[in-house]
């Protein structure tokens, strides 16, 4: 495919930016230029806006993916200098200022003014990626829905294993690893849905024997919640039956069980069929080119070191927002990647305006909350340290105030009242496909790409199957009408047919 003509090429059209990913980084930066004399080009791998933080509600049937995955054409239809395109960036050209993406074997590229870089971040397995086979992350609707099918799916294999008289311990075993946030909240929820929710549902199993274990290689739950409010959230979570085993690093994962080791040398194994992988982000793979490019440093996690002003080192015109940036140890939060990326906003459009450059970007931290069960949350605004149901109803007004649509504001909240206050979960359809699709595309070679034709493939075949299927389409109607002609439809034909 042939290079575009770079925008500085032609006077006349306006100042291009080009957005990476439509999470909250993407989104709201784009949203932020909405007022701009620019043109917005949105590129991500996903056609919705994923509000990450209430992925495990969806993955334990709480809310549906519409309510936390709205479309990301509808939320920016009514702002004129914005367009989405699909496609997983896969390269960008910091020289000739160009971003090259790809979906099912379609390439695009992009040339931009300004590019704001929101990819986010992805699962880590700290180098042991063939965990995810058996242990999903919480980081995609793949993921959750995944997660579902295998939560709900565990209860029913249960539920015929023990009719048949078969130990169904290992089915009825849940292991969460990764005792921050994402871990505590889907520890306590799948505590609530075994002895709760469920109670009633089966008749060979009681679900309020289930397992639930939550492990962790350190020495405390919530780490960044610090050490009282940790330990609350511990107590909690093992008043709800949640086992917390901490210290305890996990070195491997098969089909049927996790083993972990801990510091004295002790190995123990946990036979279990589902299990879910809540610990480490690594920054996208887009940090690395990056840095390739510009020199820049990298952490750990494949964060990119930026300037105080977020942009990339010798490239003022490209800014790096959210969980891919290591800058003053900013956490990997939804409000760092919202506040960054309309700073990169406001700064863009200053520069247009022939104002001053904006100071250093500096976080303002609202505060960090985690939900552990109905009724039961930990808050930390400040020197402030809440904890329980003044601190749930907290945590239920600020995830209420960030998603995004009316609709789906009120919906969350209809089905939090029947979750909460009743014991209901409307959203517990799962299918054999949301278990087992991801592990058979990824057996593909190419994944969803050998699934379909390239475009030039298909033009050259479409042809020759237009003619073929014409001719048997033909043929088809032209015995249906002798049959009717002939007075044999439905007659038979062993009698004369007058």
């Amino acid at each position: 495919m042939a290079a575009p003509d770079h925008p500085r090429d032609t006077p006349d059209r306006r100042h291009q930016v080009v957005v990476i990913g439509s999470g909250f980084g993407g989104l709201f930066g784009t949203k932020a230029l909405r007022r701009s004399d620019v043109d917005v080009t949105m590129v991500a791998k996903t056609t919705h806006h994923l509000f990450q933080p209430l992925l495990y509600q969806v993955a334990t049937g709480i809310l549906s993916e519409g309510e936390i995955a709205p479309p990301t054409r509808e939320i920016l239809s009514g702002q004129k200098n914005a367009q989405v395109l699909l496609g997983e960036v896969t390269g960008v050209d910091l020289e000739a200022r160009t971003v090259t993406s790809h979906v099912l074997g379609r390439e695009t590229v992009l040339a931009y003014d300004s590019l704001i870089v929101a990819a986010g971040a992805g699962q880590s397995y700290f180098g042991n990626d063939h965990f995810a086979e058996f242990a999903p992350g919480m980081k995609s609707i793949d993921d959750a829905l995944e997660l579902r099918g295998r939560i709900f799916g565990a209860f029913e294999m249960a539920e015929l294993g023990a009719q048949r008289g078969d130990n169904v311990d290992h089915l009825l075993t849940f292991v969460v690893v990764g005792a921050g946030p994402t871990g505590v909240e889907m520890a306590g929820q799948i505590a609530e849905l075994a002895h709760r929710t469920l109670k009633r549902d089966f008749r060979s199993i009681n679900t309020r024997t289930a397992r639930v274990v939550l492990v962790d290689a350190a020495p405390q739950v919530l780490p960044p919640f610090g050490q009282k409010l940790g330990d609350k959230a511990k107590s909690e979570l093992e008043k709800l039956g949640v086992e917390v085993v901490l210290g305890a690093m996990v070195t491997d994962v098969d089909e049927r069980g996790i083993e972990m080791k801990f510091k004295d040398g002790r190995v123990e194994r946990i036979n279990t069929v589902t299990k879910i992988w809540a610990a480490g982000v690594q920054a996208n793979k887009l940090g690395k080119t990056l840095a390739e490019q510009s020199g820049a440093p990298l952490d750990r996690a494949g964060r990119v070191g930026v300037n105080p002003d977020l942009t990339l080192p010798g490239h003022p015109e490209v800014f790096v927002v959210g969980d891919m940036i290591s800058l003053d140890n900013l956490p990997g939060v939804a409000q760092v990647a919202i506040q960054g990326s309309k700073y990169a906003a406001k700064e863009i459009d200053g520069r247009l305006k022939g104002k001053a450059p904006q100071p250093p970007f500096k976080y303002f931290d609202k505060g960090s909350m985690a939900i552990i069960s109905r009724f039961r949350a930990v808050a930390m605004v400040g020197k402030l340290r809440i904890t329980g149901v003044v601190a749930w109803l907290m945590w239920l007004g600020l995830h209420l105030v960030y998603i995004t649509g009316f609709k789906s504001r009120v919906t969350a909240l209809i089905r939090w009242a029947v979750s909460f206050i009743g014991r209901g979960r409307s959203e517990r359809t799962t299918t054999e496909q949301q278990i087992f699709a991801r592990s058979a595309l990824a057996r593909l070679k190419r994944g969803a790409t050998d699934l379909v034709s390239q475009p030039g493939a298909y033009d050259a075949a479409r042809e020759l199957l237009e003619t073929s299927r014409r001719e048997e389409l033909e043929a088809q109607a032209a015995e249906e009408a002798r049959l009717t002609d002939s007075g044999q439809r439905g007659a038979n034909l062993g009698e004369k047919v007058s």
